[in-house]
């Protein structure tokens, strides 16, 4: 048998097939879809291929496969070949987004491996046990723990009874415990503690977008619906319903959010509906273990939701009975590196291939998915009230050139700053969105008009006053703050523009009592700190919340009742 395979490569070159012999111990295991390493040209490394296609003779003289690595699915290879095909890339790119996290090094040894613990058990009977007879104290305190809580982990002990590997490893010795590595699973919901929670009535908007939806499904059809519901209309509680649809067919479902931030309060709410054993969550801000036992639990069918950002869209899920794409008219939803995909587009091609609908939802929908709507190619669905029955939130724009000519210079508008003292002290909450990060946003020279940009992107560098340093947005390079203008040698450097840093700074100064936090890319580089923030904003009570457009989307905060957007000037009162 002979496997055709594309190299997993760069090189347009090798964008083709290769024809390679199948070993006869592998004729049974290698199908379409492999992974595979086989030996290319000169090379004395082995390179990674995947199996395309299968036929009985080549025309060629062929090398022969050394060695199988993973086994995809054919459809997952069909969907890469037509991702290549669109989006101009290589086959064997698109093919690496379906793979196991952690298995793509070449080198076996540098993969990402189970993670496996040391759990101890007690090796004679509990009615044996004489404690007394120990010699050392620590022992004694090993065997008593030990004896309430069999199936400890030996870290768990060491920190209980604050003893050594040592003593543990004497009561081993002895014949008293018994030591068994077991793997542990890598989940990012294991903190998680949520209120279960029942699901709620629907409105008559609510129940008719539903049953339309479902339709589709009871009768395996693919169709397009769009979801265009005003904010607080519920367009969540539908999808919790349909996914539960989903659940008592026996199928399973994909949830899409565009920011990383949103998918902390998307899970609290599946959590504490469907319960954590049956959803899986995907993103980057995963480390690669979670990443890679999350994927293994979707594998293996134990996980029947997979809730994350554009990259979920190729989780290995079986039996796939919806897909929904929230807040569809984020840009983010298109990859920014190759292959140059657009999730919507891939969450289309699968819903064709498995004939099951797509749900897209939004309050302010895409140009072109609103295009679709009005030509019949989209179904539209709409929420135009809100499920609590309040009323939509007054907007008011603010033209701040008054402000200059009343003589105001600070950054808020008179009218914002009588606002935001009622919130405050009527004990409400604030969010002032600035679409800019940093302290300022250029430096420039005042004699000769220099301006201080990136030497990779001809951008203006953005001065960030914590570090005080001078940052690309863009590819991410640093360098000193100039004293002196690199251009005329003038020591007349001026900042010009506004961050999120210098918003913060002057909003201490003008309300020294309120309590503030930042969240920007600055504030977010650790695990869990988009999580970690929201609900420090959430349960502590704090004031204002100033940040990026990561704090403008779809965030439920009851009492948030002014909002402030710098980059339309306006801001939005919640009565």
């Amino acid at each position: 048998m002979i496997a055709e395979v594309i190299i997993d490569s760069k090189a347009k070159k090798l964008n083709r097939r290769f024809d390679y012999k199948i070993p006869e111990k592998l004729e049974d295991i290698i199908t379409i879809g492999s992974r595979v390493l086989v030996p290319f040209g000169n090379f004395k490394t082995l390179e990674e291929a995947y199996v395309i296609n299968i036929k009985e003779f080549s025309e060629y003289e062929v090398k022969e496969i050394a060695s199988l690595e993973e086994n995809l699915e054919e459809d997952k290879i069909n969907l890469a070949r037509w991702m290549a095909r669109k989006y101009f890339s290589n086959v064997s790119e698109c093919v690496k987004l379906m793979l196991t996290p952690g298995t793509r090094n070449k080198n076996k040894e540098n993969r990402v491996k189970d993670k496996k613990i040391e759990f101890a058990y007690l090796a004679i009977n509990k009615e044996d046990i004489n404690i007394e007879s120990l010699k050392g104290e620590k022992q004694k305190k090993v065997m008593q723990f030990l004896s309430k809580n069999e199936g400890s982990s030996v870290s768990e002990i060491e920190i209980f009874t604050e003893c050594t590997k040592a003593t543990i490893n004497s009561l081993v010795k002895r014949g008293y415990i018994k030591l068994q590595k077991e793997k542990v699973n890598r989940s990012p919901l294991v903190k998680k503690e949520i209120k279960v929670s029942q699901k709620l009535k629907l409105t008559d908007e609510q129940n008719e977008s539903y049953k339309r939806v479902v339709e589709a499904m009871d009768e395996k059809m693919f169709k397009e619906f769009l979801l265009y519901g005003v904010t607080g209309s519920g367009k969540t509680e539908v999808y919790l319903q349909l996914i539960e649809r989903c659940l008592d067919e026996e199928k399973t479902a994909i949830i899409l959010v565009p920011e990383i931030s949103l998918t902390p309060q998307m899970i609290d709410r599946f959590v504490s509906r469907f319960g954590k054993e049956k959803i899986a969550v995907l993103h980057s801000k995963l480390s690669i273990g979670e990443r890679h036992d999350e994927w293994i639990r979707i594998k293996e069918n134990k996980a029947k939701i997979v809730i994350g950002a554009r990259s979920a869209i190729f989780a290995p899920l079986s039996n796939l009975g919806i897909i929904i794409i929230d807040e569809e008219h984020d840009l983010s939803y298109k990859s920014e590196t190759d292959p140059r995909y657009n999730a919507k587009e891939v969450a289309l091609e699968i819903a064709k291939n498995k004939n099951i609908p797509v749900l897209l939802g939004s309050a302010t929908p895409d140009l072109k998915t609103f295009y679709n709507v009005q030509n019949g190619i989209i179904t539209l669905l709409k929420l135009s009230k809100r499920a609590n029955k309040s009323k939509l939130p007054e907007v008011e724009v603010v033209d701040l050139r008054n402000e200059l000519i009343k003589g105001n210079k600070s950054m808020l508008s008179e009218k914002l700053y009588l606002e935001m003292e009622k919130n405050i002290k009527n004990k409400h909450q604030t969010i002032l969105f600035l679409n800019r990060r940093g302290y300022s946003t250029f430096i420039m020279c005042r004699d000769c008009g220099y301006t201080l940009k990136c030497p990779n992107c001809n951008i203006s560098l953005t001065y960030h006053s914590y570090e005080n340093k001078l940052k690309c947005h863009y590819c991410g390079h640093e360098e000193k703050v100039a004293k002196v203008c690199p251009n005329c040698q003038s020591d007349k450097i001026r900042y010009f523009g506004t961050g999120t840093q210098k918003l913060e700074q002057e909003i201490n100064k003008l309300f020294k009592n309120a309590t503030t936090i930042r969240m920007d890319v600055d504030t977010v580089t650790k695990k869990n700190s988009h999580e970690d923030i929201l609900n420090k904003f959430r349960n502590e009570n704090i004031d204002i919340l100033i940040g990026t457009q990561m704090v403008v989307k779809g965030h439920h905060f009851p009492k948030v009742t002014l909002v402030r957007s710098n980059c339309c000037r306006c801001f939005t009162k919640h009565r």
